[in-house]
C-alpha cells in the first residue's frame, strides 16, 4: 500500500509540475500575417459562424495530433471554410497547443473580415480559405511568402564558402525532410573551428514527397546567403538557417529502443508476492481514481487562472510607457541602411520634409524599403522620432503604413517602411496629367480604405491614437492602388476613457485642422474626424483646400465653396471633371454630404469614425443635414503657433524581422 501511494504521489507531482509548466509557457513569438481583402464578410454571416467553429476545432485538436499538423473544414457550400495547422517539429504538443490556440484567438483580430487568414509565428502557423487548400502546394496556388534575413553580412573574405555550407546543410535537411513521415527536418554542419550553423526545413505532412521536396527547394534557392542568418514561410513549407541552434535539438533526436534483456528468466511468483500483489491492486482502485480527479480539478484552476491572466494582459493600458528598446521593431545597422541608398544619394531621394528627407533603399536581396532620415539640427527630432518608433510598431492594418525597422546610432535617427510602390495620393490628385489615373471608382476606394485606416487608430488598436495630420501627402497608395495612412510623427496616443486633450504646441497642415485645435489647441478624434471631411472634399474635387474660391466677391477655400454649392442645392459642381460619366451620382453626393458632416463647426456634431465606415458602406443608413462648417480667421494681431515640421513626402515600401517582406511568387 505504501509503494502504491508513493508512486501515486510521484505522479501526482509530475503532473502538477506539467500543469505548471503548461500554465507558465510564454506567448507565441508573432512573426507576420498576410490577410488579402480580395474578398471579405460580415460579422454576422454563415461564414463568419464557420471560421470560428474552425478556428475551435483546430485548437481543440492542437494537443493530440502526432505530426504537429492538422487541416479540417467547416460549414457547406458555398460558405464552406478549410483550415489547417502546422507546429514546428520540434516542440512538444503542449507547446504546438498554446500557439494554435493562440493564433486561433489572433488572427481573428488581425483578419476581422477577410475570408482567408495566412498567420505566423515561430512556433507555429495558421491558415484558412474559402477554397480547398488541403494537399497543395505553394507553388500551385502561388500564394506569397514571408522572406526574412539577419541583417549582419557575412564577411566577404567568407562568403563564398557559407554559401556552400549553407545550400550543403539545407539540402541535407530538405532530403531528410521529405523522408520522414513529419515531413521535418533538422540538422547542423561546422562553418568555422568555434562557429555552427543551424539549418531546418518543414512541408506540411499532407504534400506528397515530390511536392514537398520542389517546395523545399525553391525556398532553399531564395534564401539570402550573403547574411548570417536568414529564412523563408511559405503557407506549405519553410526552410531557415542561422549561427546559433534556434531549435529543440534533443526533441528531434531518434530515441534509441531498449535492449531486450535475455540474460535469466523471471523466478516464479510466490504466495507473499500474490498476496501483495492483491493489496497493490485495491490501493489502485481506491488511490488512483481520487489521483485524477485531484488533477483534473487543479488543471480546471490552472486553465481559468491562466485565461483570466490572459485576459488583463491583453487590456488597453491607460498610459502606455513603451520605450524604444521594446517596441517591437528591428534596429538596422547603419552601414547596411547606408549601402542600400548608395549613401543616402539624390537619385535615390524620395521627398522632403521638416523633419527630414526620405530615400529609396534597396537591399542586396533585392528588397525596397523607404528609409526616412531625421534632420540632425531638428530640435523635436527625436521626440517625434521615438513616439513615431513606439505607435507603429504597435499597428496592424492593411490601411496603415508599416513600420519595419529603425536605427538609432550617434545622432543618427531613421525609419525604416515598406516601399509603397505608387507614391502618395497628393502626387496623382493634384497633378493635371495624373489625376486622369484616378477615376470615381479607385477614389472611392481610397476614402473608404482611409476611413477604416483611421478607425482602427481610434478605436480598433490597441491604444486609441489620434494622428493629427491626416492629408493627402499621408495617404499612400500601394501597388492596387489601395490607401495606406503614413506618417505618426505626430500622433498623440490616448488613455483608454480619454476623448480629448489640449496642447500648446500645434502641429500638423492649415486647412485640414479643425477650428478648435488650430485656434484652441483642444485635439480629439473629432479633429481626425475634420480632417479627413476636407480630404474627402480634396479627392473627389480633385483641388487643393487651401486654393482660393470666388463666392459672392469673396473669397474663400474648399470647405467654404462645397457649403456654398450644397446650400445653392448643386453639390456635383464640385466634382473633377475627369470624372466625365464613369461615376455614380448618388455614391459622389453621398460622400460629400458625409465629408460637409465631418467638417460641421462644433466637434460634437461631427460623426465618429465608426459611424463614417457604416454611413460610407451601408447606402440605406439616412443622413442628417449638415450644420455650417467650422471657419476661423487670423488677423495681424493673432497668431497661431503651427510646428512648420510637417513632411509631405511620397514614400515607398519596407521589411523586417531581420528583415520580412512579402515574397512574390
Amino acid at each position: 500500500m505504501s509503494a502504491c501511494a508513493s508512486f501515486c504521489s510521484v505522479f501526482l507531482i509530475a503532473l502538477l509540475a506539467s500543469l505548471r509548466s503548461y500554465a507558465q509557457q510564454p506567448d507565441p513569438t508573432y512573426i507576420y500575417h498576410l490577410c488579402p481583402n480580395t474578398t471579405t464578410y460580415s460579422r454576422n454571416s454563415t461564414y463568419s459562424s464557420n471560421i470560428r467553429t474552425l478556428l475551435s476545432s483546430l485548437s481543440s485538436n492542437s494537443r493530440s495530433s502526432s505530426t504537429g499538423f492538422y487541416s479540417t473544414a467547416a460549414g457547406q457550400s458555398p460558405d464552406l471554410v478549410f483550415g489547417l495547422f502546422l507546429c514546428r517539429g520540434d516542440l512538444p504538443p503542449e507547446v504546438c497547443g498554446n500557439c494554435v490556440v493562440f493564433a486561433a484567438s489572433d488572427t481573428l483580430k488581425k483578419c476581422p473580415e477577410e475570408k482567408i487568414g495566412l498567420i505566423w509565428y515561430d512556433e507555429c502557423m495558421l491558415r484558412y480559405s474559402d477554397r480547398n487548400i488541403f494537399l497543395e502546394s505553394s507553388l500551385q496556388n502561388g500564394t506569397n511568402g514571408i522572406l526574412m534575413w539577419n541583417t549582419r553580412d557575412v564577411p566577404r573574405n567568407q562568403s563564398d564558402r557559407f554559401r556552400d555550407v549553407v545550400f550543403s546543410l539545407m539540402n541535407k535537411c530538405a532530403n531528410e525532410a521529405v523522408n520522414s513521415s513529419k515531413r521535418f527536418a533538422v540538422s547542423k554542419s561546422n562553418f568555422t573551428s568555434v562557429e555552427t550553423l543551424y539549418g531546418l526545413a518543414q512541408c506540411t505532412p499532407d504534400l506528397t514527397s515530390g511536392d514537398c521536396f520542389n517546395c523545399l527547394q525553391r525556398t532553399i534557392s531564395s534564401l539570402p546567403t550573403a547574411q548570417i542568418g536568414g529564412r523563408l514561410l511559405m503557407p506549405s513549407c519553410n526552410s531557415r538557417y542561422e549561427l546559433y541552434k534556434f531549435f529543440e535539438e534533443t526533441a528531434t533526436a531518434i530515441p534509441q529502443p531498449p535492449k531486450p534483456q535475455f540474460d535469466s528468466a523471471p523466478p516464479p511468483p510466490s504466495q507473499e508476492a500474490g498476496k501483495g500483489r492483491n493489496s497493490s491492486v485495491i490501493a489502485i482502485a481506491v488511490v488512483v481514481p481520487i489521483t485524477v480527479i485531484f488533477v483534473l480539478l487543479v488543471a480546471v484552476f490552472i486553465f481559468w487562472a491562466k485565461k483570466k491572466r490572459r485576459t488583463y494582459e491583453t487590456e488597453p493600458l491607460a498610459e502606455d510607457r513603451d520605450d524604444i528598446t521594446t517596441a517591437g521593431s528591428l534596429q538596422f545597422d547603419f552601414k547596411a541602411i547606408e549601402a542600400a541608398t548608395d549613401k543616402f544619394s539624390e537619385t535615390n531621394k524620395l521627398g522632403q520634409g521638416g523633419f527630414g528627407q526620405v530615400y529609396k533603399g534597396t537591399f542586396p536581396s533585392g528588397i525596397q524599403v523607404a528609409v526616412k532620415r531625421l534632420s540632425k539640427t531638428s530640435g523635436q527630432g527625436e521626440r517625434e522620432f521615438e513616439n513615431e518608433v513606439v505607435v507603429v510598431a504597435k499597428l496592424q492594418h492593411r490601411n496603415l503604413v508599416r513600420l519595419l525597422g529603425f536605427c538609432l546610432e550617434g545622432e543618427e535617427k531613421i525609419l525604416i517602411y515598406e516601399f509603397v510602390p505608387n507614391k502618395s495620393l497628393d502626387y496623382f490628385l493634384f497633378d493635371s496629367t495624373m489625376q486622369n489615373q484616378l477615376d470615381w471608382k479607385i477614389r472611392y476606394k481610397i476614402i473608404k480604405g482611409t476611413a477604416r485606416g483611421i478607425l482602427y487608430l481610434h478605436q480598433d488598436s490597441r491604444l486609441t491614437i489620434i494622428h493629427r495630420d491626416l492629408k493627402a501627402g499621408n495617404i499612400l497608395l500601394d501597388a492596387d492602388m489601395n490607401p495606406k495612412v503614413a506618417d505618426f510623427g505626430m500622433a498623440r496616443i490616448f488613455g483608454m476613457d480619454q476623448t480629448e486633450a489640449n496642447t500648446k504646441r500645434i502641429v500638423g497642415t492649415y486647412g485640414y485642422m479643425s477650428p478648435e485645435y488650430a485656434m484652441y489647441g483642444q485635439f480629439s478624434m473629432k479633429s481626425d474626424v475634420y480632417s479627413f471631411g476636407v480630404l474627402v472634399l480634396e479627392i473627389i474635387s480633385g483641388k487643393k483646400n487651401n486654393s482660393l474660391y470666388q463666392m459672392d466677391g469673396a473669397a474663400g477655400n474648399l470647405v467654404t465653396y462645397t457649403w456654398s454649392l450644397w446650400s445653392n442645392g448643386s453639390p456635383l459642381e464640385l466634382m473633377d471633371a475627369s470624372f466625365r460619366d464613369n461615376y455614380q451620382t448618388e455614391e459622389v453626393t453621398r460622400c460629400i454630404h458625409i465629408a460637409l458632416l465631418c467638417v460641421q463647426g462644433e466637434a460634437e456634431d461631427r460623426p465618429t469614425m465608426p459611424e463614417i465606415v457604416q454611413l460610407l458602406t451601408t447606402s440605406s443608413i439616412a443622413l442628417t443635414l449638415p450644420r455650417p462648417p467650422g471657419l476661423f480667421f487670423r488677423s495681424k494681431h493673432e497668431q497661431v503657433r503651427v510646428d512648420p515640421s510637417i513632411d509631405t513626402f511620397a514614400m515607398g515600401s519596407v521589411d523586417g524581422a531581420s528583415i520580412t517582406q512579402v515574397a512574390p511568387r
